[in-house]
């Protein structure tokens, strides 16, 4: 922001007239275009709320007044607006700024929203929370946007809200896309709302007739107000989603027009109780590129600002094969062998590349919206009829369905197949996104089967696997966001469930890998015998059962073993391999590598392996703190 750049808060802001506003409205789109072509980042979100970021804190006085944003991704203006410009270029970047919104951050940040559909929940806790102590005079707004509206999450605090009565406002930023297009009747519903013509004639109609300042007849103003009563107290009400939750809702209204949301915003100040209003924007206002295609410009890398041609710091990055390729591919491969299998991914099509598949077999996949949970019921439900689901989700927003993985789906030992995405560590998006607790919680689960292959060929043989019928249960597949080292064949083979495998022998201490991390053991192998450390390195592929043949090997003839994963610690394969070895009566030193007892920061994938100790580098360094002692 060059001529607005004495922003260093909202109170700046709002010492401004309104007609210069549109200006820094301007300056902020373009300062956020050269920031995330040069650095990436999410993009068309932020973009598509710049008039609505502007007005609210023009109007609002935060951070006295609450204001959270849901999903977070679309807050870049209200950091740079919070007095996060200057830091703004370590956005995503180890040890800067985060992506989303944080409570450990910014006071302007009043709540952490890096997964979805959380704010309306908080945002009532939060207006309740003040009405408890007698504070009427604050403010709390929440603003629930990119398709976060679908997740039941959103239903139970809207219902609550309309319950409770709390002095709180709604800004539904409609903007017709999640990261891929909005699905849903809930979406069709708001398209019918913004397009109805006869509601809005009828409501434009009684507003002019009920703000003449000369009525020609008291009697027909007050005939007037009454139908407006009988109206919105029925008609409205019953036709209205919001309405009939006793949720008084405005709108639509234009999200790009600053001075009418400005307008309005202080007049919504002054109603009490819960309220919705309904803003039409558009994701990616301002950029060319994004207008044309959003769902590939929500986080489009480094790309030219002039050209909107997509760049790489690695030319070798656009040429190599994903787990997402793979998975993608492999997917549509054995749904044309087998009719049964049906895809299902809340949310995250592209993501997954599960988009082929949609486009080829449109009757097969379902994107269900933001709603993780139903995705694994839903999935259940499949499988209980006879269908073999394969239910794509991030693994951590997989978290959020917990209870319906264990009682509707583990417990009735119903063959659904999770394929859990970006396990691991997945980089810039930090702590809300990394995958690092699926192998804990998930190992405690009965009657499922936990792998994690550690090449592209691995995978697509145990997704083969996975629809052999020999499953009869729930399996689990991790990978990472990552592409891999190898080029899978053509030909399927079958792995035995619960089977590891050895890949080098040797004599002074055993590595155990669980998953595409085992790729840094062969490094540090390789780099180790040179120095005539003789390391064995076995795969476990398993982590849930674990191959007890292979295990008791390792242990009889290692003193001292390392187990190496790309998730917490505390509960992961470490420590199924640690129960093993007691409950074995083994003797050996055993240590565990992975993410220690605390969220993970952000930064790259490589970073972050460094960080913590579990890359080529930090598990040579440990074999040779060890070695001596062999």
């Amino acid at each position: 922001m060059q001529q607005n750049n004495f922003i260093n808060s909202p109170s700046d802001l709002r010492n401004l007239t309104v007609s210069s506003l549109q200006q820094v409205c301007q300056d902020l789109r373009s300062f956020l275009i050269d920031h995330v072509a040069a650095n990436g980042g999410h993009f068309s979100s932020s973009l598509g709320v710049i008039e609505l970021t502007v007005a609210l804190h023009y109007v609002f006085n935060t951070p006295l007044d609450k204001l959270i944003w849901d999903v977070g991704h679309q807050a870049y203006p209200h950091k740079l607006l919070t007095g996060r410009m200057k830091q703004f270029y370590s956005n995503r970047l180890l040890g800067g700024i985060s992506g989303f919104p944080s409570m450990d951050e910014s006071e302007y940040d009043a709540f952490g929203t890096g997964h979805s559909s959380t704010s309306i929940s908080a945002i009532v806790g939060m207006a309740i929370a003040a009405r408890y102590r007698g504070e009427y005079s604050r403010q709390h707004i929440a603003v629930i946007g990119d398709g976060a509206m679908t997740a039941g999450l959103a239903f139970e605090a809207l219902n609550n809200a309309g319950y409770e009565q709390p002095n709180m406002l709604i800004i539904l930023n409609d903007n017709n896309m999640s990261i891929d297009s909005n699905t849903g009747a809930l979406q069709n519903y708001l398209i019918d709302l913004t397009t109805d013509k006869h509601y809005n004639i009828l409501k434009s109609y009684l507003k002019n007739l009920l703000s003449s300042e000369n009525p020609s007849k008291k009697w027909a103003a007050d005939t007037l107000r009454k139908l407006e009563k009988i109206i919105k107290g029925g008609l409205m009400k019953y036709s209205n989603f919001f309405e009939a939750l006793n949720i008084r809702y405005f709108g639509p209204v234009d999200g790009h027009d600053l001075k009418k949301l400005i307008s309005l915003f202080e007049k919504l100040k002054h109603i009490s109780g819960p309220k919705l209003l309904h803003c039409i924007t558009v994701k990616g206002k301002g950029f060319a590129p994004a207008l044309i295609d959003p769902e590939k410009w929500h986080a489009p890398g480094i790309f030219d600002k002039s050209t909107g041609v997509k760049m790489s710091t690695n030319s070798n990055i656009n040429h190599a094969i994903t787990y997402q390729d793979v998975f993608g591919d492999t997917l549509i491969k054995l749904a044309k062998d087998n009719a049964r299998i049906i895809a299902v991914c809340p949310a995250m099509l592209s993501g997954s590349a599960l988009s082929k598949m949609k486009l080829e077999m449109p009757d097969r996949v379902f994107d269900v919206g933001i709603t993780e949970q139903h995705a694994v019921t839903f999935s259940a439900g499949l499988a209980a009829d006879g269908l073999l689901p394969f239910c794509t989700i991030y693994s951590t927003f997989l978290q959020r369905a917990y209870d319906q993985l264990i009682h509707d789906v583990a417990l009735q030992k119903l063959q659904v197949i999770f394929c859990i995405d970006r396990a691991g560590v997945v980089g810039a998006d930090g702590p809300t996104h990394h995958g690092a607790f699926d192998i804990s919680f998930l190992r405690c689960i009965p009657n499922l089967i936990g792998a994690s292959p550690m090449n592209l060929e691995d995978f697509k043989n145990l997704l083969f696997t996975a629809q052999c019928g020999t499953v009869k249960g729930p399996i689990a597949i991790r990978y990472p966001k990552n592409s891999g080292t190898d080029i899978p064949t053509d030909n399927f083979k079958k792995l035995t469930i619960g089977k590891g495998r050895k890949i080098k022998s040797g004599k002074n201490i055993a590595l155990l890998s669980l998953g595409p991390i085992g790729q840094y053991a062969i490094e540090a192998c390789k780099e180790l015998i040179k120095e005539h450390i003789d390391v064995a390195h076995y795969d476990l592929r398993f982590f849930k059962p674990l191959d007890e043949a292979l295990l008791n090997e390792v242990f009889s003839q290692f003193s001292i073993v390392i187990t190496i994963e790309d998730g917490c610690i505390s509960g992961g394969v470490g420590s199924a391999v640690m129960e093993f070895m007691v409950d074995n009566d083994y003797h050996s030193i055993l240590k565990r590598l992975g993410l220690p007892d605390e969220f993970a920061t952000q930064g790259t994938q490589e970073q972050l392996h460094a960080l913590y100790g579990y890359d080529k580098k930090g598990i040579i360094s440990i074999i040779k703190s060890l070695y001596p002692k062999v």
